[in-house]
């Protein structure tokens, strides 16, 4: 049965029996293209985490400190941590952060973004009001919607209560009394770093154009090594983010404005203010401006990582990075190209069992699931369905053998004897599966001879010259009998 005519099979029978709510059948069933990469992560940390950081080290280069704060092996090395200038500032914002609730002020949980989600969720259903994220709101309504936030009390932000600038002020808040910052900071050089990726030139002289490419491509590895929380609730924020700068010809806020409004919150290490950071404050805005405009490809594993993953389960290659899938698609190795063709049969070869597999185990569940259910007309089609495929259908059912190659017969003795009676030969050897040369005619005579005389293969060498003789001697007659009718007729 053809793959495809089976694969359809399966959809028609997957939309009846599955699919019973018929407010589910118009939606598409959802594919995690990163199934293998968060498999890893979450039953393999270890190995998930030196699999991303070999890779990040391969794009931006992090002295042995830096690295080890990045693995969590070290505190981190902020700056302003030593300085005492800004000592006052820096006490006056820690002060703000004392009084910690259930959500502002707390480390970052799941609950916690429930909550806040609420506020998003608002936020992106008005999203025109001029000046969003930078106009304050009104400080009395933002107090009872943190209490109430805090509390764990259901809202109804549609009601006409608050202004949409009171909730983006306020999630600022929520973002500016976290413990430390979205992006943490163990990841603060890294993102200085990701910051200085330039484009070169011929010569091989960095230029003072981004590399784009490999911006993204470093955030989508750092963004991995994330914990959930902060993951999740930034994949949210960018997205509200990058929404509103689509919108700024209404609201007047690009993506620039809304870096300058967000960066302190989500990536300025707690602690510190502008003073300390201004060898560094413009990429820091312009990091998070790039993160906005790219947020929609930033929480992509990168493809490499997707393989290295899904190899690691399937068991059929050791991880390899960029730099070494690279390496085997270079024109310049032309020495390798075997072992890449190699290589690649074998993932097609696993790909296609693993393929096959899974089908005789989708139908098998189809199978045991329709014998199951209760007598009725859907059961009776089902049941047609697969008997007019049994052989495809039925669970248990091994996946039909090729059909085994014809013997060629040889040149027997009988096959001599054969062509001695006859005189020609009945049966030709085939020459091949699909040609079937047509078999010279034999004379009703001389078959009705053979087929007296048994089995040609047991004919004696006396019985040979019989037959002969008795062959010519009916010619003779008919030969005879032949002039006798022609001269009565004269």
């Amino acid at each position: 049965m053809p793959l495809q005519k089976l694969s359809a099979l399966i959809d028609a029978i997957c939309n009846l029996v599955i699919c019973n709510d018929s407010s589910l059948r118009s939606q598409p069933i959802i594919f995690n293209p990163d199934f293998f990469v968060e498999k890893l992560r979450h039953e393999k940390p270890e190995v998930f985490t030196e699999l991303v950081v070999s890779n990040i080290t391969r794009l931006i280069d992090l002295p042995g400190a830096e690295l080890a704060q990045l693995m969590g092996e070290e505190d981190p090395k902020l700056p302003g941590a030593n300085s005492t200038a800004s000592g006052f500032f820096r006490s006056l914002m820690s002060l703000k952060r004392k009084e910690k609730g259930v959500v502002f002020g707390s480390p970052l949980t799941e609950e916690g973004i429930a909550q806040v989600s609420q506020l998003i969720e608002y936020l992106h259903k008005n999203l025109r009001a001029e000046g969003l994220f930078r106009v304050p709101g009104n400080s009395i309504r933002q107090q009872i919607l943190k209490d109430a936030l805090n509390s764990g009390t259901d809202i109804d932000l549609d009601s006409g209560e608050f202004h949409s600038n009171d909730v983006a002020t306020l999630l600022k808040m929520f973002l500016g009394e976290l413990p430390e910052p979205l992006l943490t900071h163990k990841h603060f050089h890294a993102h200085l770093k990701i910051a200085d990726l330039m484009l070169f030139d011929e010569k091989g002289n960095k230029t003072s154009t981004p590399d784009k490419e490999r911006q993204i491509e470093a955030l989508q590895l750092l963004f991995l090594i994330l914990p959930a929380p902060n993951r999740s609730l930034l994949k949210l924020l960018l997205d509200l983010l990058y929404q509103t700068a689509k919108k700024q010809d209404k609201n007047k806020m690009s993506a620039h404005n809304l870096a300058l409004m967000f960066a302190p919150h989500i990536l300025w290490p707690r602690n510190v203010t502008a003073n300390d950071l201004q060898e560094n404050i413009t990429k820091l805005n312009n990091g998070v401006t790039f993160m906005i405009k790219h947020s929609q490809k930033l929480f992509k594993a990168p493809p490499y990582i997707r393989e290295c993953a899904r190899l690691h389960y399937l068991g059929s290659r050791a991880h390899t990075s960029k730099d070494d899938l690279d390496l085997l698609t270079s024109p310049g190795s032309k020495e390798l190209q075997p072992l890449k063709s190699q290589k690649r049969s074998r993932l097609d070869s696993c790909h296609q069992e693993e393929t096959q597999q899974r089908t005789e185990e989708a139908l098998r569940e189809l199978f045991r699931h329709v014998h199951n259910m209760p007598d009725s007309a859907k059961k009776k089609k089902l049941i047609r369905q697969f008997n007019k495929h049994p052989s495809a259908l039925t669970p248990g059912s091994d996946v039909a053998t090729p059909p085994a190659p014809r013997r060629t017969r040889s040149r027997s003795f009988s096959g001599l004897i054969k062509r001695k009676v006859l005189g020609t030969p009945i049966i030709q050897e085939r020459k091949s599966r699909d040609t079937t040369p047509e078999p010279k005619r034999v004379s009703k005579e001389n078959v009705h001879l053979l087929q007296k005389c048994g089995s040609p293969a047991h004919v004696s060498q006396g019985k040979l010259k019989s037959l002969e003789g008795q062959k010519e001697e009916s010619c003779r007659r008919v030969r005879a009998h032949l002039l006798s009718k022609d001269s009565s007729s004269l």
